[in-house]
């Protein structure tokens, strides 16, 4: 389907990957957006209001390519979502330790 991002299968998702992605303190916040539930990317900012679009959008991309978040479309807009449920089946207890700490 066109706009659809390639994102981890839950097997493929790999604790290095998962820790880089949110040892950035930008997407690391990013994160903690989402758990409450989906978000439109439109809606989910990082700390820092200067960061240029791009960086936003490489930030999306490391948080998806690790398999942390679902980057989905939605008509003209994009959804995201944390992948909470397949980091708890990977890492149980990784990610409450690390959006809480």
């Amino acid at each position: 389907m066109p706009g659809d991002l390639p994102h981890p299968e839950r097997s493929e998702i790999q604790l290095v990957d998962v820790l880089f992605a949110l040892s950035d303190p930008e997407r690391l916040a990013i994160t903690r957006q989402l758990v409450d539930g989906p978000l439109d990317m439109a809606a989910c900012h990082a700390t820092d209001p200067n960061l240029p679009k791009s960086t936003k959008s490489h930030f999306m991309k490391v948080l998806r390519e690790a398999g942390v978040i679902r980057n989905e479309p939605n008509g003209r807009r994009r959804i995201l979502t944390l992948r909470r449920e397949d980091l708890d089946a990977r890492f149980p207890g990784l990610l409450d330790a690390v959006l809480t700490a």
